[in-house]
């Protein structure tokens, strides 16, 4: 399993994860605890990451940084015009 790019939908306490290779396949998904996201990190290799911008979200870009991802925040209009589906947490992942 190679993941060339991972959206993570940043959450209260749920965090969702979707992942694609380089050929734009989902490869990855998965519904995390806030207190177990860096631990699952730390198990996948170094890819790129793209986070919805909030208030949360320069706190996680510099924890996802130290582990050595790219990350990209992604503004909030940016992201909605990918939306397959309706808008809940799982669509907004795959969406980022």
């Amino acid at each position: 399993m190679m993941i060339a790019f991972m959206g993570i939908d940043l959450a209260k306490n749920v965090f969702l994860l979707h992942g694609v290779d380089a050929e734009g396949n989902a490869v990855f998904k998965k519904r995390i605890r806030r207190e177990g996201l860096l631990a699952e990190l730390s198990d996948i290799a170094i890819c790129q990451i793209g986070i919805e911008t909030c208030t949360g979200a320069c706190y996680w870009q510099r924890q996802f940084e130290a582990f050595g991802y790219t990350v990209e925040v992604i503004a909030l209009q940016y992201v909605k015009p990918f939306l397959k589906h309706q808008k809940n947490d799982r669509n907004n992942a795959e969406a980022i």
